[in-house]
């Protein structure tokens, strides 16, 4: 009797417990409940690339999934369809444009070094000296308001920047060092308080060493550093001559591109993900709303509270007192299954809601085996109290068998799916464990508390057309 008391404290403890987490942790949904963007990738061959292989696709893949995981996006689907194309939604993703600079930029990042090519910087000073001119004239345009000459001039000042980047891959040559050697890249301040923004690097082993040998070349010699993106020239800091002995050390460096927070973090995410191996282009790009999402849920929540007010409705009828004694724990499960998705995060969607109705009907089949175990040992004339200690013994077996076959089940779903199909495995597999301790704890509990009372011990209450039953 007192151990019974004990878990009848632990349960109430636990369901207190659930409670107050479902009202205080929040839910997090999945795409298709709450929104979000859905973009299909074309992978795309290239001169070094002339083939799209399997190989190659799972590279992408990874790539594409380092980035998502950088944006911190949960519950995200990264799958190949075809061939040749991959589909990724991002749920609660509100800006596709984002997902779309994230995600379609190669970030292909080099480390080069100024050559003393005099004539094709001679050629650079010009072009820069014309490109700032057509600034200044663009500026002059766009505060008269002459809209008619802004996209002519806008145009040329285009064409100039395009040829002074050409010029800058000609001035800079290629060295060892490359985004391959990046351990780690994040957004960081200019200054504090400014709106200026910078991306740190930190280096591996060999990057390090890399990086100190090309500055260790460079200082004192007025030549700069060129950092290039995607064969774009956004910083070209020079190397004061106090490391020319030692170069700088410690695998760290900075690019200086007074990025807005925006931009410094999105570049952060691209070279953290590493550069594609392979060109992509997003053939689509759209905005999953959450109406459809709301009304899902509505839909949702119906058919589970439907069929778990039916199920609770048969438990009563067939199985009286027991029945009852089932519905109070099954409510137990529901509160307590709810509260583990909300502490770990599960997130939910369709498939995954499915998979908790699903486990309500495990929880009740473990009813089920019990109580038909009991009747049993009834009419094979044992006492009440005999009869349901019997009845959780002997179904145990068959419980346990049950639930641990479809947690295989979960597990193989769960490792060899992917997106929805893990939702529905976690879900499963959560509501199993959950449904296992409700049966054998809360429902043999609430029994034997039952049968302690002798207005309970009634035959009628646990078997119709069984009148004569030992109580001891």
């Amino acid at each position: 009797m007192q151990k019974n008391r004990s878990l009848l404290a632990l349960i109430l403890v636990l369901v207190i417990a659930a409670i107050v987490a479902l009202v205080n942790v929040p839910f997090r949904l999945g795409l298709d409940l709450q929104g979000g963007s859905q973009l299909t990738l074309l992978v795309r061959p290239s001169e070094e690339v002339p083939q799209i292989t399997s190989s190659v696709m799972e590279a992408v893949q990874s790539v594409v999934r380092n980035r998502v995981d950088a944006l911190g996006v949960s519950e995200p689907l990264v799958q190949s369809v075809g061939t040749d194309q991959i589909l990724v939604q991002l749920p609660g993703v509100s800006d596709p444009a984002q997902a779309e600079r994230v995600l379609g930029g190669t970030a292909i990042l080099e480390f080069r070094e100024e050559t003393s090519n005099a004539e094709v910087l001679a050629e650079l000073n010009v072009r820069t000296q014309e490109a700032t001119q057509i600034a200044l004239e663009l500026e002059q345009l766009k505060a008269s308001g002459e809209q008619g000459q802004i996209a002519e001039k806008q145009a040329e000042f285009d064409r100039k920047r395009e040829e002074i980047q050409a010029l800058n891959v000609q001035l800079y040559q290629k060295t060892p060092l490359t985004g391959s050697n990046l351990e780690d890249a994040y957004p960081e301040p200019a200054q504090a308080g400014g709106a200026s923004w910078n991306v740190g690097l930190a280096f591996d082993n060999e990057g390090g060493e890399l990086f100190a040998q090309l500055t260790r070349n460079l200082a004192g010699t007025g030549r700069t550093l060129g950092i290039f993106l995607d064969e774009k020239l956004i910083s070209s800091p020079t190397v004061p001559a106090e490391f020319a002995t030692t170069g700088i050390t410690g695998g760290r460096a900075v690019i200086q591109g007074n990025f807005a927070v925006q931009e410094a973090n999105e570049l952060a995410v691209q070279l953290r993900g590493g550069a594609l191996p392979v060109p992509v282009e997003i053939v689509e790009n759209r905005t999953v709303g959450a109406t459809l999402g709301r009304d899902s849920i509505v839909r949702s929540i119906y058919a589970g509270i439907g069929g778990l007010v039916l199920v609770l409705i048969f438990m009563v009828a067939y199985y009286r007192l027991p029945g009852l004694i089932a519905d109070m724990s099954l409510i137990i499960y529901a509160i307590l299954t709810l509260a583990s998705f909300s502490l770990l995060g599960v997130t939910l969607t369709l498939p995954g809601i499915a998979g908790f109705i699903l486990s309500i009907g495990m929880a009740v089949d473990a009813n089920v085996l019990i109580f038909e175990r009991t009747r049993e040992e009834l009419k094979a004339g044992k006492s009440l109290y005999r009869s349901v200690e019997s009845g959780f013994y002997r179904a145990f077996s068959s419980i346990l068998d049950s639930n641990v076959t479809t947690l295989i089940a979960c597990g193989a779903l769960f490792w060899l799916g992917a997106g929805l199909v893990k939702g529905f495995a976690l879900t499963l597999g959560i509501g199993v464990v959950v449904s296992m301790f409700t049966a054998i704890t809360c429902s043999r509990t609430f029994m034997f508390l039952a049968i302690s009372i002798d207005d309970l011990r009634k035959p009628q209450l646990f078997c119709p057309n069984l009148q004569n039953v030992r109580k001891v």
